[in-house]
C-alpha cells in the first residue's frame, strides 16, 4: 500500500519483510531476500526476534556460511560470494546485538561457525570483508559487556583468532579485534584468563608490542587508543603489572605518539596512568569502571 507521496507505509512495509524473511528458505529466492533484509536491519524493529522465531530461517543463514567453506581453503572466494555471505552475517549481527536472542544465539554456539572465516589470512577483498563482517558479530556480542559473552569467548578460541589478526590484518580489522580484547580483558573472569599463564600473557604482550612498533611507523589514533587500553588493563593484574615494567615499548614511554594523540584526551590520560601504573609501588583502581570508555566507532 503507498501513500500519495509515493512511499511505503510502515504495514506495507512490515509485510515486506516478512516476505523477505519467508524467501530465505527458499534457494532461488534467498540471495535477493538477504541482500533486501540486510539493508533494513538497523531500520526495521525487532527483526531479530522474527529472524529467529521463523521457521527455517537461522538453519538458512548457516547454510549461506557453510557453502562457502570450501572457498576459503584453498582461497578462492569471489567478491559475489564475499558479498552474499557478508549480508547473511550482518543478519546474525542483528541476532547477536538483541537483548532477547542473544542468549539463545550463544546457547546454538553459533558464534563458532563463524571462526574458519577469522583463521583466513588471504588478504583480497573479499577475504578482508569476510573477516571484518566475522569480527563485526563478535564485536555487538562483547559491546553489551555481558558475563555470559565473555564467559562463551572464554571456552572458544576467539583470543588466539584476534591476536593473528591484530598482527597481520588490515587497520580496520586490527582495530575491532583489538578492541574484543579490550572488552574481553574489561571482565574480571577474562583478565583472570589472560595471566593465567605466562604463555598466554606473552602471547598478548608480543603482539601488543608489534602493534606498538607499527603504529609508530603508520600511526592511527583509533587503533592506538585500543591497544593502550588494553595495556591499561593487563597493568591491573599484580603479576602482568611487573611483567610489563620490563616489556612495555618505549614508544609509549616517550613522545612517539604525542602528534599522534594531541586530540585524543581520553587516550593520553589512559597512557598516563599506565605509566603511573608500572611505577614501583603504585596501585591501579581495582574497578576498571572508575575509567571512561567510549565504544568502538566504525
Amino acid at each position: 500500500m503507498m501513500t500519495d507521496g509515493g512511499c511505503m507505509t510502515p504495514q506495507s512495509e512490515q509485510e515486506k519483510v516478512f516476505q523477505w524473511i519467508n524467501e530465505l528458505a527458499h534457494p532461488e529466492t534467498r540471495e535477493a531476500a538477504l541482500l533486501e533484509l540486510s539493508k533494513k536491519r538497523e531500520t526495521v524493529t525487532d527483526l531479530a526476534p522474527m529472524l529467529w522465531h521463523s521457521f527455517g530461517t537461522i538453519a538458512a543463514l548457516l547454510q549461506e556460511i557453510i557453502n562457502i567453506y570450501p572457498s576459503i581453503n584453498p582461497a578462492t572466494l569471489t567478491a559475489h560470494q564475499s558479498n552474499r555471505v557478508c549480508n547473511a552475517l550482518a543478519l546474525l549481527q542483528c541476532v547477536a546485538s538483541h537483548p532477547d536472542t542473544r542468549t539463545v544465539f550463544l546457547q546454538a554456539q553459533i558464534p563458532l561457525f563463524l571462526y574458519p572465516f577469522l583463521q583466513t589470512t588471504s588478504k583480497t577483498r573479499p577475504f578482508e570483508y569476510l573477516r571484518l563482517t566475522s569480527l563485526g558479530v563478535i564485536g555487538a556480542l562483547v559491546k553489551t559487556d555481558e558475563q555470559e559473552v565473555i564467559t562463551f569467548l572464554l571456552t572458544s578460541e576467539i583470543i588466539p583468532l584476534c591476536l593473528r589478526i591484530m598482527e597481520f590484518g588490515s587497520e580496520l580489522s586490527k582495530t575491532v579485534a583489538t578492541f574484543i580484547l579490550q572488552k574481553i580483558l574489561l571482565d574480571e573472569s577474562g583478565l583472570s584468563y589472560v595471566c593465567q599463564t605466562y604463555e598466554r600473557f606473552s602471547h598478548v604482550a608480543i603482539i601488543l608490542g608489534k602493534m606498538v612498533i607499527q603504529l609508530a611507523k603508520e600511526p592511527s589514533a583509533r587503533l592506538l587508543k585500543h591497544v593502550v587500553r588494553c595495556y591499561l588493563r593487563l597493568s591491573d593484574n599484580p603479576r602482568a603489572r611487573e611483567a610489563l615494567r620490563q616489556c612495555l615499548p618505549d614508544q609509549l614511554r616517550d613522545a612517539t605518539f604525542s602528534v599522534c594523540l594531541q586530540d585524543d584526551k581520553s587516550t593520553k590520560h589512559w597512557l598516563q596512568l599506565l605509566i603511573k601504573n608500572l611505577e614501583l609501588g603504585a596501585v591501579p583502581p581495582t574497578d576498571p569502571r572508575q575509567i571512561g570508555m567510549s565504544p568502538l566507532t566504525s
